[in-house]
């Protein structure tokens, strides 16, 4: 009869999960691989699986720099508009109106970021998002606020001369 594994408890899962936050805080964590490197040397060995697990619990999202934290804002962008613009200028690809509607593209997995920092920085007119992996639905006020925000939204992704 095999003899089977028992489960990890949920005190060890907890401080797993609480070491990559830890890492995707404090450094800048581009890989599964990386991540578990890092959970190594620190004497905690996880599978592939079970860190892809760990990480959609958590709701970490894979940024351009490497997995990220939604919503938290670097010191540079401490305010909800600081980092809507840092969100917008790194994320938002086009912006189009359908209606009161506002469709956003961003690269793959961008959308989640950019609706978050959309939220928190209560754009006015804004209604509610919806975030996708790679488009974000606004719902505005109504159609003329639709067009207003498409544009504000595109004029924070060039940075001023």
């Amino acid at each position: 009869m095999p003899t089977r594994q028992a489960a990890p408890d949920a005190a060890s899962r907890e401080i797993r999960r609480q070491r990559i936050l830890e890492f995707v805080r404090r450094d800048q964590v581009r890989s599964q691989h990386g991540l578990q490197e890092l959970l190594s040397a620190q004497g905690i060995d996880v599978n592939q699986a079970t860190l892809s697990r760990d990480l959609r619990a958590l709701g970490l999202v894979k940024g351009r720099d490497g997995y990220e934290i939604p919503g938290t804002a670097s010191p540079a962008a401490a305010d909800a508009s600081l980092a809507l613009v840092a969100a917008a200028r790194t994320w938002l690809a086009e912006a189009r109106t359908a209606q009161s509607l506002v469709v956003l593209k961003t690269p793959p997995g961008g959308a989640n970021p950019l609706a978050i920092a959309i939220d928190r920085a209560a754009v006015e007119g804004v209604v509610g998002t919806i975030a996708g992996d790679d488009t974000v639905f606004l719902a505005a006020a109504g159609v003329t606020a639709a067009r207003r925000i498409a544009r504000q939204l595109l004029a924070l992704k060039a940075p001023r001369a």
